[in-house]
């Protein structure tokens, strides 16, 4: 299972938000680059890079961070928040990322994101399912839909995606434990998905139930920013 540390970034700063809520933010005094810096020394590969500035202005804001980040590190990065045009994916992909993620661009633009599918190809899009009572949640989770989550993967799956980061907001930032249950449920429902869970880990005994579930990855936020893992944990922890 990939091990994949993500970095929130809000006015160029590393953050930490509780349940997407941004008046319950939380700065971190290393700037992005410091931390993706101890990452990749740690033996970190990737990097789940959200520009949350961009998520709530609908057009990417932090590029300068991707940009220092990729030419400063070996670090492959999954980059999302604010990518809703062409000219947004365009600028991640000649910023560096090695990955894109698209959430509310899926759901507001599918046409749009269809697209970007088949010009990019399946390797280099990411499916953003940020799901609120298993109904996805849009617009740096401000917004709530009535699409179930479960159904929203399996339609982009059928339409040639590989790749969907599953956050269940109620859990992010709570370091209470992941949505086991419905990872199983995505696993079961959408067999041949690379899923990547987000949202809740807190332990490595965490990461170890989702490895047994056959999640492809696992987003590492909180629970690393707040000491309750260790970098060379997670990097021994990957590469098992």
């Amino acid at each position: 299972m990939e091990i994949i540390p993500a970095i929130d970034v809000i006015g160029g700063k590393c953050v930490r938000l509780t349940q997407g809520d941004y008046s319950q933010q939380k700065t971190y005094h290393d700037s992005p680059l410091e931390m993706a810096k101890r990452f990749e020394q740690a033996g970190i590969r990737r990097l789940h890079l959200v520009d949350l500035d961009g998520a709530k202005q609908k057009q990417i804001v932090n590029k300068q961070v991707l940009e220092d980040i990729v030419q400063n590190t070996s670090l492959k990065v999954d980059f999302g928040g604010g990518v809703q045009s062409d000219e947004d994916i365009a600028m991640a992909f000649k910023a560096g990322a090695s990955q894109i993620t698209g959430g509310s661009v899926a759901i507001r633009k599918p046409d749009l994101f269809d697209r970007w599918i088949q010009k990019y190809g399946a390797e280099k899009i990411i499916l953003g399912a940020d799901a609120k009572n298993r109904k996805i949640a849009i617009g740096g989770w401000e917004e709530s839909t009535e699409l179930d989550v479960v159904e929203f993967i399996a339609m982009y799956k059928e339409k040639g995606l590989s790749y969907v980061i599953c956050t269940d907001v109620a859990k992010d930032g709570l370091l209470q434990g992941p949505s086991l249950e419905l990872y199983a449920e995505i696993l079961k429902e959408v067999p041949g998905i690379k899923l990547i869970a987000s949202g809740g880990v807190s332990n490595l005994g965490d990461l170890e139930k989702l490895a047994e579930l056959g999640v492809w990855g696992a987003i590492v936020g909180k629970a690393y920013y707040e000491g309750r893992v260790t970098l060379e944990e997670l990097a021994a922890f990957g590469k098992e």
